[in-house]
């Protein structure tokens, strides 16, 4: 099983646009990918924040920690196999161009682990 290669951490927001401003402007994060409904934006090397203008039912507090990875099959399974919650199996997500899963950790937060299929996802600067 391969290690996860990067991390992004997605918070709800209300206003996009406002946070698009404060996020490049005021603390000059680059905008790494668009997806329309989700912005993500790089704050270090392999670690990012993204914003989405939708809050999903299964999100506490409208956070979704996300663990990138080329094996999602494999990291779902060890996570299935240790006994904790499945909130979605393995599937694409072709609006936003992704594989990815859903399980929620001990403290109730949602963790995806996802791969990126969409060629425009680029780790590196």
């Amino acid at each position: 099983m391969k290690p996860f290669n990067s991390m992004i951490t997605f918070c709800y927001t209300e206003n996009m646009d406002e946070s698009h401003v404060f996020y490049t402007e005021v603390l000059q994060l680059p905008m790494v990918l668009d997806q329309g409904g989700c912005r993500i934006y790089r704050i270090a090397e392999e670690a990012f924040i993204g914003f989405c203008s939708r809050r999903e039912n299964n999100q506490r507090e409208g956070v979704t920690i996300t663990l990138v990875t080329d094996d999602v099959d494999e990291w779902f399974t060890r996570v299935e196999k240790a006994g904790y919650e499945v909130i979605r199996k393995p599937a694409p997500t072709p609006e936003y161009g992704i594989y990815n899963c859903f399980v929620r950790d001990p403290s109730g937060y949602t963790v995806e682990i996802q791969r990126f299929e969409d060629p425009l996802w680029q780790t590196t600067e």
